[in-house]
């Protein structure tokens, strides 16, 4: 499950739909990292912070993987930002996985007082090599690094996380620099809303890079994110596209919707491609009849 709360959700929505994501059998609940909606939605009663969220979730949670696509690289010295995600991942007992991004929603900046720079991929780079050379850092030791963006002198790299490595996710359409820093950094790359052809030349853009990286091409794992609209009928399906404000033939054409056959056909599409995890944007956090839907009538011909 994958869920944008900055368009209006509280903590308490969030917890329920994450015990819901636990208890009908999801591998994970992942959400965005946004502090303004975006559209006509009105984004009551106000934001809720990525790693907060995801701490008290990992709390109130087992089994299932918590992460963020993505972390706003702009949002987070990296230092605190390994601090955060070793801490969270703590708490979880070992379940965090850390999408991160260069950040790209310039008015929630201007609107909460962010700073914005001009330059954002070349900080995101530093940031993985800050954020994973602090974890990797044996303990005892300390860690430095003299960048163009960030310099750290003699940390002692702690905390650390629960897990021996937290998977990293880097994603985007970016057809040159975004491929070789998944190569560089990445466990996992994600293709955030593409179609079926845009997925295959990018995921073959990053095997390219991996295998020029000296990577393998299975080291990688390669997913997608793509909004969810399933109905047991064209009613259902059409009262689910209204409520999120869309029309069913566009969410077919660009998501996963329709009848739970029409879903695993095109998800047999994705996996074809290489695919093999999705994560299932859902925009009405209320309607947990859908994540029922999906969990008994897709995901068992998928697994």
């Amino acid at each position: 499950m994958f869920t944008e709360p900055q368009q209006g959700a509280s903590y308490d929505t969030l917890l329920t739909v994450a015990k819901a994501t636990e208890d009908l059998g999801f591998d994970a609940f992942f959400r965005s990292d946004h502090y303004l909606s975006m559209g006509s939605a009105d984004g009551l009663p106000g934001p809720t912070d990525a790693w907060i969220t995801l701490a008290g979730l990992a709390r109130e949670t087992r089994r299932i993987r918590l992460g963020t696509l993505m972390t706003a690289g702009t949002f987070r010295l990296p230092g605190v930002l390994a601090i955060q995600v070793a801490q969270v991942d703590q708490m979880s007992g070992g379940r965090v996985e850390l999408g991160l991004g260069a950040g790209w929603f310039e008015e929630e900046h201007k609107a909460y007082g962010i700073p914005f720079p001009k330059e954002k991929f070349g900080r995101l780079e530093e940031q993985l090599a800050v954020v994973t050379g602090l974890w990797a850092t044996e303990t005892g030791k300390t860690f430095s690094y003299d960048g163009t963006y960030y310099q750290l002198t003699d940390s002692p790299a702690l905390p650390k996380p629960a897990q021996s490595k937290v998977p990293v996710l880097i994603g985007g359409h970016g057809a040159t620099r975004t491929p070789k820093l998944a190569a560089r950094y990445a466990d996992e790359f994600n293709m955030p809303f593409g179609s079926l052809e845009d997925t295959r030349k990018q995921f073959d853009r990053v095997r390219a890079a991996a295998a020029e990286a000296g990577r393998g091409q299975d080291d990688l794992v390669y997913s997608n994110a793509l909004v969810v609209c399933v109905g047991r009928d064209d009613a259902e399906v059409a009262r689910r596209a209204a409520a999120i404000g869309r029309e069913p033939e566009e969410l077919k054409a660009n998501g996963l919707a329709g009848s739970p056959a029409e879903v695993v056909e095109k998800l047999g599409r994705y996996a074809e491609l290489g695919s093999s995890r999705v994560y299932l944007q859902v925009l009405d956090l209320h309607d947990l009849d859908h994540l029922e839907v999906i969990s008994s009538q897709v995901m068992p011909q998928v697994g």
